[in-house]
């Protein structure tokens, strides 16, 4: 079993940053993806970005590239998420989501492990 825990959402105005971490325990041995999704009031779940533990491959959706950067630290089992240049329209709750397998991972469905969500909201 895998526990993820995200922290550093909040409020913050246009044009400005934030940094999210999520926080893996557990077996994390049997996580190869971790990805960051996202949720906005009345909209599906989208893919934001993902990391894989050992190659560090890295991917991002189309609304976020250029300005997300996703890492990881593995010596404290923890990936972040670096949002720069917010937007109003990135106002949404962020999730960490794990996986095993890199097939599928820009799908929500496929990913076994979720933390709880993050509020993060970018005021115009």
């Amino acid at each position: 079993q895998v526990q993820l825990v995200e922290f550093g959402g909040g409020l913050v105005q246009a044009g400005g940053s934030l940094r999210l971490s999520c926080a893996a325990s557990g077996r994390t041995f049997s996580t190869y993806v971790t990805g960051w999704f996202r949720q906005a009031p009345g909209k599906e779940r989208e893919f934001v970005a993902a990391i894989t533990w050992s190659g560090g491959l890295t991917y991002y959706g189309d609304s976020v590239k250029g300005r997300f950067t996703i890492s990881r630290d593995n010596a404290k089992n923890t990936v972040y998420l670096q949002m720069n240049s917010l937007k109003p329209e990135d106002t949404a709750v962020y999730y960490c989501a794990g996986k095993r397998l890199i097939k599928g991972l820009t799908r929500a469905s496929e990913y076994e492990y979720w933390g709880q969500g993050t509020q993060v909201t970018v005021s115009s």
